[in-house]
């Protein structure tokens, strides 16, 4: 574990390379008609996300004409559904995961293969830090095609305007800036629980900004017990915005049944119901004809300082596995690792290559190109905590810490409750 957290640090330097961008090599992937086969392909996206995939399939299979690929949306549900399917005996051929915990898992169990021949390609495409995300104890095992800077928090410029206010810098100005909106009849903010995830990003952006690194660590590793004073203080931290249902689009009740991609609409829309989305920056590519354009309908800010904390990102990514070798799999995996396969996906928006050899130039706006570099500005990097947890802990639909902080966000009061709660469900998959 130690060595992998060495890696995620350290991917934040390989991601500068996606600002520098030097263009793909002159040739580009070459393809072929010798490869034959059909793929499944499982991952999370759905939506306009499985739209731009399927681009990405297409890509492929223009390469490929003699390959078929069919795609299964898992959604949140994708964690479990993997592991049902490789204990029946019937899982995809290739699988995208946003967990580096669950892959672990899978390679622990024989389920997955290793892909070390392609090892070269990988740290030649996205450097080895990068690579370092997708093995295990020295087996590449993965390919981390899509990256994520989640330390971002979206706003709709026409509100931001109404009330006069500014992109804050600071906590201590974000909540006078929700306060202002208020008083300008504009709800501050548009919270999606969904099944508790992005309730999760939330706490780890506080997180790491008022307990640090060395913290961070040692509650991911579950060295310190999630009824530390350091939880309960971001726990506290957080109610400062979820403890007040005014500040919620539509209250609490609502807030709990909103899906993360119907969040992000209420800020992007012509007639929004809040003004902020605190989401990834992917959350342009989630909204389905979004009528906004980017900087004069919505933009985007840092997440802010707290009690003066330094840049910080908690990141995430994910990662393409296989759990069936054949050479049509062989080269959708090597397909991935090129610049041409990023370019489909970064030239329609809501996505972030660590491709070094992408020209930052395909973005499709400023917006986009600055979400990708941030990651590389960031002082302080950490992959999201719940993605490095067990996944019966920390990617589990119901259980773990989606239970958990879908609670908190039903009672914010009972921060001793939840963090209690927390720790039992730690200690349960720790072992």
């Amino acid at each position: 574990m130690k060595k992998r957290w060495m890696a995620f640090a350290l991917l934040v330097g390989a991601l500068a390379f996606v600002a520098a961008g030097c263009g793909g090599d002159d040739g580009g992937p070459e393809g072929s008609e010798d490869i034959t086969g059909e793929i499944s392909i499982m991952a999370i996206w759905g939506g306009a996300e499985q739209e731009s995939f399927q681009a990405v399939i297409d890509g492929f299979t223009d390469l490929y004409p003699n390959v078929t690929v069919s795609y299964t949306s898992g959604g949140d549900n994708l964690a479990p559904l993997l592991s049902s399917a490789v204990e029946g005996g019937n899982p995809p051929d290739i699988a995208a995961v946003g967990q580096p915990g669950l892959m672990q898992g899978f390679a622990e169990q024989g389920a997955i293969q290793p892909i070390d021949d392609l090892r070269d390609e990988i740290v030649d495409s996205f450097g080895e830090s990068v690579a370092d995300v997708g093995a295990v104890d020295g087996t590449q095992y993965g390919v981390m095609f899509k990256g994520a800077n989640k330390a971002t928090i979206w706003y709709n410029v026409a509100s931001f305007e109404e009330a006069g206010v500014e992109p804050p810098e600071t906590w201590e100005e974000l909540l006078e800036v929700a306060s202002t909106l208020k008083a300008a009849g504009i709800t501050p903010f548009s919270v999606g629980v969904d099944v508790g995830w992005p309730i999760t990003d939330l706490f780890e952006n506080v997180y790491i900004r008022t307990a640090g690194e060395e913290m961070y660590d040692q509650l991911t590793n579950h060295e310190i017990p999630w009824t530390d004073q350091s939880v309960k203080d971001a726990l506290a931290q957080m109610a400062e915005i979820l403890g007040d249902e005014s500040n919620l689009a539509g209250g609490r009740e609502t807030s709990l049944q909103t899906e993360m991609p119907a969040s992000v609409a209420k800020v992007f829309s012509e007639q929004p119901e809040a003004a902020m989305v605190i989401i990834g920056d992917f959350a342009p590519g989630v909204v389905a004809d979004n009528p906004l354009e980017p900087e004069t309908g919505y933009n985007v800010f840092p997440f802010p300082s707290i009690d003066g904390s330094g840049p910080a990102v908690v990141g995430g990514g994910d990662i393409f596995i296989q759990f069936r070798d054949s050479p049509a799999a062989d080269a959708f995996l090597e397909y991935l690792t090129t610049a041409e396969a990023a370019e489909i996906w970064a030239a329609r928006g809501g996505f972030s290559s660590p491709n070094k050899d992408l020209d930052d130039g395909v973005y499709p706006d400023e917006i986009t190109r600055a979400t990708a570099s941030g990651l590389a500005e960031a002082e302080s990097f950490r992959f999201d905590m719940s993605d490095l947890q067990p996944s019966a802990f920390g990617g589990t639909p119901g259980a773990g810490l989606f239970k958990a902080f879908t609670d908190f966000v039903a009672n914010p009061d009972d921060i001793d409750g939840i963090a209690q709660q927390m720790e039992q469900e730690a200690a349960r998959a720790f072992g």
